[in-house]
Parts: C-alpha cells; sequence; structure tokens
C-alpha cells in the first residue's frame, strides 16, 4: 500500500492512502489520525489501512485528487533520524581525493550517524540555504521506516521491522562538514534538514524488485532538468536495509517511526573505476560532491559548483514499467536571506 500525510495545518498533516497510481486519495484519519500514530500500532492499523488501500484501488469510496505538492514528508517529525552509508564506492572516492584510505572496518561495520528529525522538509519545499559558502549538496538516498525494533536484533530479524521505503534527499552542507568532524564529534550544523518522498510505501508494493532487503531499482536524480544521476540502488551496496536496521539497534531500543536511510547510492563505473557522467554513457551521480571529487582525482580540483540559488533538484523512482513509485521529491534552493549575504 502507499501512504502520506497530506498538509491540513498541523505539525503532523493528516493520513491518507494513496492509490498506486499516485492519483487519488482517501483520508484514513478514521483509522489512525497520523502515521506515527498508524506505526505506533500497525499491526493492528496496518490490516485496517490496507482494507482501504483495496477500496481505493477499486474506486468504490470516495477519493480526491492527490497533488504531490500538498503532501509533507510521510513523517513530517520523527523519534528518530538515522542516516547510514551503505555505498563504499561514495566513501572511497572521497577519502582518494584527501590521500586517505579506507579503514578495513568499513567494509563490515557501517558509518552512521543521528540526524536532526524533528524538521523535514515537505517534498515540494525550497531548500533554503543561508549561506553559498556552505557548500550545499543534494544526497539522493533511499530509506525505510521501522516498527518497534529490540535492541540486539540481527540483521535477519531486521528484515521483518522494515514496514515502509521511501526516497530521500538528505541535504549536506559540504563547506561545514571539514570543521564539523576535525572536532571529532560528528555532524550537526553541516546538515540541515531532509526531504521525504511524497509517499511512503511498503515493500510489497515493489514486487520483484525488492529482494534481499534492497531496491532493485534505479535512483533517479535530475539536475537543473538534466539527468544527474541513474544510480542502480542494489549494485555496489555493501549493506543492506536491514544491515542498517540492526546496526542502529546494536545498543538501544529503536521506537516505532524509526527512519534509517541508505546513505547516497553510489555506483562503480563497469570495470571497477569510478562513475561517469549519464551524457557519457554511465550512470551518474546521486549527489554533487562525488562528481567533484572524481574531477579532483582526475584533474586536481572541482569544476562543479555547489548547488547554488535557482537550481532544482529532482528524484525519483519507477517501476519497469516506467511509473512513479514513491512520487518525487523537486525542491529549489532559495537566495540567503538579506543578513547572511
Amino acid at each position: 500500500m502507499k501512504l502520506a500525510s497530506i498538509d491540513n495545518g498541523s505539525r503532523d498533516g493528516q493520513l491518507v492512502v494513496v492509490s498506486k497510481d499516485l492519483t487519488r486519495y482517501c483520508a484514513a484519519d478514521n483509522i489512525a489520525p497520523t502515521l506515527q500514530a498508524a506505526l505506533d500500532e500497525w499491526e493492528k492499523i496496518a490490516p485496517r489501512l490496507e482494507l482501504l488501500y483495496r477500496d481505493v484501488e477499486h474506486e468504490t469510496v470516495p477519493c480526491l485528487r492527490f497533488r504531490e505538492h500538498a503532501a509533507l514528508s510521510p513523517l513530517p517529525r520523527a523519534y528518530q533520524w538515522a542516516d547510514g552509508s551503505a555505498y563504499l564506492n561514495h566513501v572511497e572516492l572521497v577519502r582518494q581525493a584527501r590521500g586517505a584510505e579506507v579503514p578495513e572496518s568499513f567494509y563490515s561495520d557501517p558509518l552512521m550517524y543521528q540526524g536532526g528529525s524533528d524538521d523535514f522538509l515537505p517534498p515540494r519545499a525550497d531548500i533554503p540555504l543561508g549561506h553559498p559558502d556552505w557548500g550545499c549538496d543534494m544526497e539522493g538516498e533511499i530509506a525505510c521506516i521501522t516498527d518497534d525494533v529490540p535492541m540486539g536484533t540481527t540483521s535477519q530479524q531486521a528484515a521483518d521491522h522494515i514496514k515502509l521505503l521511501m526516497l530521500v534527499n538528505d541535504v549536506s552542507l559540504r563547506g561545514l562538514i571539514p570543521g564539523e568532524l576535525a572536532k571529532g564529534f560528528g555532524f550537526y550544523q553541516s546538515k540541515p534538514a531532509t526531504a521525504f518522498s511524497p509517499v511512503a510505501v511498503t515493500p510489497d508494493e515493489l514486487g520483484d524488485a525488492w529482494q534481499g532487503n534492497v531496491i532493485h531499482l534505479p535512483l533517479m536524480v535530475d539536475y537543473n532538468g538534466q539527468a544527474f544521476g541513474r544510480a542502480d540502488v542494489a549494485a555496489d551496496a555493501t549493506f543492506t536495509l536491514a544491515d542498517l536496521v540492526s546496526h542502529a539497534a546494536r545498543t538501544r531500543n529503536l521506537g516505532a517511526g524509526a527512519i534509517i536511510g541508505s546513505g547516497t547510492i553510489s555506483n562503480k563505473d563497469e570495470g571497477g573505476g569510478p562513475g561517469r557522467p549519464v551524457d557519457q554513457g554511465g550512470v551518474g551521480y546521486s549527489c554533487l560532491a562525488e562528481l567533484r571529487t572524481i574531477e579532483t582525482i582526475r584533474d586536481g580540483e572541482a569544476a562543479t559548483p555547489f548547488l547554488q540559488p535557482g537550481d532544482v533538484v529532482r528524484i525519483e523512482m519507477r517501476d519497469k514499467a516506467g511509473h512513479s513509485i514513491f512520487g518525487a521529491i523537486e525542491q529549489t534552493v532559495t537566495a540567503p536571506p538579506e543578513g547572511l549575504r
């Protein structure tokens, strides 16, 4: 099934069930007022939402037109947002550019940071850029939403706790990252508000494209109307979403509604080298930093600028028939406020 949160003026929006083709929705607040409320009692609530989803598909209940611009992120705020790094190709390239090696432990013990979860951007909201020197970047990712996950849950057990899937734009401020990491205490200011796809879907909606706790489809990232990234989500994934959920739950319980991200989707080129741009026959990139890293390795310096005011980022995924699965994240970068220019 497909679920969304419509902006109704409240903090957490109104839970709705969306048709498979993303054209219609039916309010589900008589079942659960919000997606978080549904996740809190998922075993009891999910079957009722599934019945409503069936009725929406059969057009046996009154529906309204679904407009992605009216959708908030499926969870407009969450108790937990933790982002991993399932694609070591991305880490390898970034470290190569600065002459550093990837520690061997990274290949068995995932990287993960805890992001700000109290304020997610709607999928069609602007990206507010506080200062152009901050080096604003997009990061195309996937993420899952869990139910309650007990501490010590294994990867195999974690698969059963993945209830919903989403797309992510994990906005990053690359210019602030080095200074924060140098303090030895991780990201904070360099990770502003994140945006998620208009719709969250249950894994069964993906059919055979959901295997081994990974999505076997390309992530489509467009930059100012041009194809920028078409990386295969399953290719070159060192860790699965279940692995990342298990890692997050190693020493603590995860509450229902926890969001766990994959990190930037990144593929090697044929032959194992750095990826090529889409217009050169490659699958491109899911963030600007990766292209800039390749430019640095190849030419000694980066030529591609980070996001500028007026730039537009679009992140989407289509099934094998070409239909949008999650709807699209589409955001425009806005100019800094007068006092910060």
